[in-house]
């Protein structure tokens, strides 16, 4: 589809900071924005529904996917996160840089659907420091915080299929390395 390079996904481990940083990037640099998913999961302190995310019944999640109105989907923690179709596009058309924050998962089936898109994989600076994250949170048990850590290992471990990594030991250089991603992929990237 034309518009492609504009077309931005950032993932990585939960606790990794991905939307803090994006976040940051969309305070600093306006003319970028980010999609917004839907999820079943429930909403936490502090979020809005139409500004995290789209907060849906499980119902109403799978009659999107029914009729194709959501370009990938994950289950995790036993919750249905996926990126509507129609906000992607919207973006694409209109030539302005998108950003998906999504689940590793998700990413693969977004460069395989839209082939000019750029996938940044963010890094935590050590498995020590994801735990501390984690665990700073407060959000979750023991046991969804062990299978978070096995679960980023592998992730890591799988991350080399990314165009481009970024390590995030300082929210605001890190958000910065994003920005300056962005504007080469849209520089040199195909139409």
């Amino acid at each position: 589809m034309q518009g492609e390079k504009y077309l931005f996904v950032v993932s990585g481990p939960s606790g990794t900071g991905k939307d803090t940083i994006v976040a940051r990037l969309l305070e600093t640099h306006p003319e970028i924005t980010r999609t917004i998913s839907a999820t079943t999961r429930s909403m936490r302190e502090g979020e809005k529904d139409g500004v995290n995310y789209y907060f849906v019944t499980r119902e109403e999640f799978e009659g999107k996917l029914q009729r194709d109105e959501i370009v990938e989907h994950t289950c995790y923690c036993g919750n249905y996160y996926g990126t509507l179709r129609s906000e992607v596009e919207r973006h694409m058309r209109e030539k302005t840089p998108v950003i998906l924050v999504i689940e590793v998962e998700g990413a693969g089936n977004i460069k395989r659907m839209y082939p000019g898109a750029t996938t940044i994989f963010v890094l935590p600076p050590n498995m020590e420091e994801l735990e501390r994250r984690l665990r700073y949170r407060g959000t979750e048990d023991e046991e969804t915080i062990q299978k978070r850590l096995k679960r980023a290992q592998t992730e890591i471990a799988n991350s080399v299929d990314y165009d481009e990594h970024v390590v995030n030991v300082e929210v605001d250089s890190c958000a910065e390395s994003l920005y300056s991603i962005i504007q080469f992929h849209i520089a040199h990237g195909k139409e």
